[in-house]
């Protein structure tokens, strides 16, 4: 997420774009349900249609102009909450490493803070994902996607240790680039 001077968006608050996003927090307990039964198969059907519904309202939202700033705050927050409830269910039941999840749950958590410190300190910023970020989120998501096929049809186990050292990294330098980018804005004059 960078963070730098707001764009004018479209006025309106229902678009297709976020009906799919409100879709896919609906779809995160569902998800979350699928895991906890160990039902990795229909998880993982969830999890990709999510992830289709993501590619989708991003498409949509710049292809047709549909991009609103209620959008721009519940897209990252719709993936937040997948991503965030994967790692924490797969973490807690042991499906993958818990010094992973408390990695990825860690950035979130500076990110969360981090606007919480603007808003309190009246910084003007926009959410939007760096270039960085959106590796981060991309290695995350193919990291469950391959995990939910490995414990659903026995696929792709050999890269798991990769990705996990992959995810790790990224994540890490996810966060620390917020930090850093943090600093910068709170520096900042008004």
């Amino acid at each position: 997420m960078v963070f730098k001077q707001i764009q004018p968006y479209s006025q309106r608050t229902i678009s297709i774009p976020n009906i799919l996003t409100l879709l896919r927090i609906l779809l995160t307990p569902l998800f979350i349900i699928l895991l906890i039964k160990r039902l990795y198969p229909q998880g993982f059907l969830v999890f990709a249609l999510a992830g289709i519904s993501d590619a989708l309202d991003g498409f949509i939202a710049r292809y047709y102009d549909q991009r609103t700033l209620l959008g721009a705050y519940l897209d990252p927050l719709a993936d937040k909450l997948l991503l965030v409830s994967a790692f924490v269910c797969l973490g807690v039941l042991q499906v993958l490493p818990a010094w992973l999840a408390v990695i990825v749950i860690t950035r979130d958590v500076i990110i969360v803070l981090g606007i919480a410190i603007f808003t309190i300190t009246e910084k003007p910023y926009e959410v939007q994902p760096s270039l960085v970020s959106k590796c981060t989120t991309a290695i995350q998501l193919i990291t469950i996607m391959v995990i939910l096929l490995h414990h659903s049809f026995d696929l792709l186990g050999f890269a798991l240790a990769p990705l996990y050292g992959l995810t790790a990294g990224l994540t890490i330098c996810s966060g620390l680039h917020y930090i850093y980018l943090g600093m910068v804005i709170l520096q900042e004059e008004v």
